[in-house]
Order: C-alpha cells, then structure tokens, then sequence
C-alpha cells in the first residue's frame, strides 16, 4: 500500500508518501509558504511522488490535515485531496491538526495525556484533549485562555501546539510540552491515516466562521427586474 499525506493547514505546504505495510516514508517535500499553497500544492505533490518513485496510479489513499487552521490553506488542501481521491478511485482520510498534534507529544511522554491547543487569536484558543490511548475526551472547540488552562491542570496533560505557553504563563506553572507549532510534522499525518483507514470523506473542520463577511451597510438591495422600466 503506498499513500499520499499533503498538509496545508498552517504556514506550510508539504506532502509525502508512506508505506504503512514497512512503516516507512519513500519520499517527502515541505515548503514554508505563509500563503499561496494553491499554486504551490501540486509541484510539492509531484516531487515527493517523483522522490518515492512511485506514480499517482500507484497510490491506494490520500490524507489530509483537515484543521482547524487558515481558511484558505484547508479549502485547498481537501479539495486537492478529495479530486485526487474521485481520479484515482481511492479512499481519502482526513486527520485533524489537533490530533496529530497530540500524537506528537504522546510520542515525547508516552502514557500521558496531552491537551493539542492551537493560538486562534482574539484571546481564543482551539483545543482537544486526549488520554493516553490518544482517545478524544474533549473537543475539538474554541475555548477561553482560562477554560484551557483548566482543563490542562485537571487533566495534568502534556501540552502541545502554539497555544501551550500561553497556557503554561497563565497557570504559573510548569507543564511537560510536545512540539509548539501550528502543525504536525507532514509523516504523523501519513500515519495516523494509515492507522484509520476509510471512512467518511474529509471535510476542513472551522471552529469559528471566516473572518471575511461583507458588511451590511455595503450590501446592494436586489432589484425587482419585473418594476425595471
């Protein structure tokens, strides 16, 4: 089985392929893009195919990050995966940030819980919490700076994501900390998909509406064409 994990939840655009009956990444490409992962997406696709020497008709699934992350990243991401996956006529596997996250810290402090919190701005952060299974036990939601840190202490969690040393300042308090970035490392997405298997198609996961809404003073009332002279 060989399987294609892209990325375009955060600043980055990256892809690899994976080989879950070894365990092993054949080839990889990540960029760090800040924005523009459309135009970019595809060529990062083709050199981490051409790395693995494989081709798109060799590939058994797709995976993507699904979010929460930038608006426009995710849309690209998914719609990308979900094209190749209709094309090529298989599964694609969405795995969220959050999660990948997790697994990351879960992979530092094995048998610990660990809270994934990602910095959403406007004093919110979007956060998940999972036990030492990597089960959810809560979330993924935006929530205040005080009801994360809540739930990071009663849970005594690993922290992980861009949110956890805000967090750890509000708590005064240390906590035991997996990756602080925006997203996972492009192979935890390759493999936690491979570890899920099929199931429903991905879609991106909002956890607040777009910040891009016309305002209604700025919006043209339709016209009746039937009372145009």
């Amino acid at each position: 089985m060989k399987l294609l994990a892209i990325d375009c939840a955060a600043n980055l655009c990256a892809a690899c392929v994976y080989d879950p009956g070894v365990g092993k990444e054949l080839g990889r490409e990540v960029r760090d893009l800040g924005k523009g992962h459309a135009e970019h997406l595809m060529a990062v696709i083709e050199t981490a195919l051409r790395i693995g020497g494989i081709g798109y008709p060799d590939l058994n699934a797709v995976a993507v990050s699904v979010g929460p992350g930038s608006f426009t990243g995710l849309r690209v991401g998914v719609s990308t995966a979900r094209g190749l996956a209709l094309a090529l006529k298989i599964p694609a596997i969405g795995v969220t940030t959050l999660e990948a996250l997790a697994a990351e810290g879960a992979s530092a402090f094995p048998g610990r819980a660990v809270l994934a919190a990602l910095d959403a701005g406007r004093e919110e952060i979007h956060a998940a919490l999972y036990d030492k299974v990597l089960a959810e036990t809560y979330g993924p939601s935006e929530v205040t700076l005080s009801e994360a840190t809540t739930v990071a202490v009663n849970a005594q969690a690993v922290l992980t994501g861009t949110a956890a040393p805000l967090i750890a300042r509000a708590v005064g308090g240390a906590f035991d900390t997996g990756p602080i970035a925006a997203t996972a490392d492009i192979a935890t997405y390759a493999r936690l998909a491979a570890a899920k298997g099929p199931g429903e198609k991905p879609k991106p996961l909002y956890l607040r509406g777009a910040d891009a809404k016309p305002q209604a003073g700025f919006i043209l009332p339709r016209q009746d064409k039937g009372n145009e002279p």
